[in-house]
């Protein structure tokens, strides 16, 4: 990996970025994290600082590594890589060693977080804020009955504001 300018981010279309190719939300040092799959999330400005927000409910094993750690890095692999990203949104790092079963090379950032070799774009966050979703926020109700009473097995999410710290090129 290589640093690059904040101004990469700019190339890269957002919405495609995270919506459509998804993206690996790491926590941990690379001789000890967790990875998940995530397709929720953004990047904007915000306290006039370039940041990041993402989605994690608590159940999710990389929610403790995410607490336990000031940074979180977020990865994306591009689509030839598909397969690494629907294992690691599909088994918990609980139950088997992602990177081993996937072949993803954890790499030190100078942040102190995890990217992978394979990444071609990597964006390192320090946290800053933490907000618990709760139903009575919801404005909508029906985003509430669509992604939460209507899919049984989890709790709300987790929004987490990172201000964008580094990003790093392939």
């Amino acid at each position: 990996m290589k640093k690059a300018d904040l101004s990469l981010l700019e190339q890269e279309g957002v919405f495609q970025l995270i919506g459509r190719e998804w993206m690996l939300v790491t926590a941990g040092s690379p001789e000890k994290f967790n990875t998940m799959t995530a397709s929720w999330g953004g990047l904007g400005w915000l306290w006039n600082k370039p940041v990041a927000f993402v989605f994690v409910r608590p159940e999710r094993h990389t929610y403790g590594f995410i607490e336990a750690e000031e940074r979180i890095s977020l990865s994306f692999l591009g689509e030839e890589h598909r397969d690494i990203l629907n294992f690691c949104g599909t088994k918990s790092g609980r139950d088997c060693d992602k990177a081993a079963a996937t072949g993803l090379r954890p790499v030190a950032t100078e942040e102190g977080s995890t990217g992978f070799e394979q990444a071609r774009l990597t964006v390192v966050g320090r946290k800053l804020f933490k907000a618990e979703m709760n139903e009575a926020n919801f404005l909508d109700k029906e985003v509430l009955a669509r992604w939460y009473n209507d899919q049984p097995g989890g709790s709300l999410h987790c929004v987490y504001v990172v201000e964008i710290e580094a990003v790093y090129t392939a």
